[in-house]
């Protein structure tokens, strides 16, 4: 078994100048991601795509491979995470030997949890190479989302009962950002990492599935990595 891990760290943040490097518990932020995978058996290479000078030089301090600098196309706003995995899976291939699975790790979520890790691959190796991605209990029903449309709030869901009758029956979660696992047969034709049967690998904890995008998000952390598990 041979899985690429392939960090995205692109250096243009505007909400969290420099957050990819930001230091977290002692360490810059991309590191908490870099050391969640090295040594995994199934992991044959860390890879981080970035295009910024800093970011590489201490993602390679770190142990990371960091071939080369992202081409200015993958590091806007607008560029994708597939995109950006698809780069990379191509120019590994094209390098070295074919991989069975690409792990798209976002830095921003320094809190996942080898265990979970390794379970992701499990679950990837046992279902034949479906799609694996973490995801976390939604704290609202559906039914209780709105939008607001012409300063006028209207529920997401279209049932007219779905509000006053909300079902217990089907459970719902949203996507952490901490773990991607797909195989390249899918990445290539299907430019996504969420094909119509993708399996869910269920983060329960809300520290673990915390995703650092603001100021207060990253205080949040802050305050996660000084204190024990207890202790919060």
């Amino acid at each position: 078994m041979r899985i690429l891990a392939v960090i995205p760290a692109r250096g243009g943040s505007k909400r969290l100048p420099k957050k990819n490097i930001k230091p977290l518990g002692g360490k810059p932020l991309i590191n908490w991601s870099i050391d969640a995978v090295r040594g995994i058996s199934e992991i044959c290479e860390v890879l981080v795509s970035t295009d910024d000078t800093e970011i590489a030089s201490i993602a390679k301090q770190a142990g990371a491979s960091v071939p080369w600098l992202r081409p200015s196309n993958l590091s806007t706003d607008t560029a994708s995470s597939v995109d950006v995995a698809l780069h990379a899976l191509d120019w590994y291939e094209s390098k070295f030997n074919s991989v069975d699975g690409l792990l798209l790790l976002q830095p921003t979520s320094p809190f996942r949890t080898r265990k979970n890790i390794e379970n992701g691959i499990d679950a990837y190796v046992n279902s034949n190479f479906s799609s694996v991605v973490a995801v976390t209990p939604a704290k609202d029903r559906a039914a209780w989302v709105f939008k607001n449309k012409d300063n006028f709030i209207s529920p997401f869901t279209n049932k007219s009962n779905s509000i006053s009758e909300p079902s217990d029956s089907v459970s719902s979660y949203l996507i952490t950002g901490s773990f991607y696992l797909a195989s390249p047969s899918i990445l290539r034709e299907n430019k996504t990492f969420l094909p119509l049967q993708t399996i869910p690998l269920i983060i329960e904890s809300p520290i673990e599935s915390i995703d650092i995008d603001t100021k207060w998000d990253f205080q949040l952390a802050q305050y996660i990595a000084g204190h024990t598990i207890e202790e919060i």
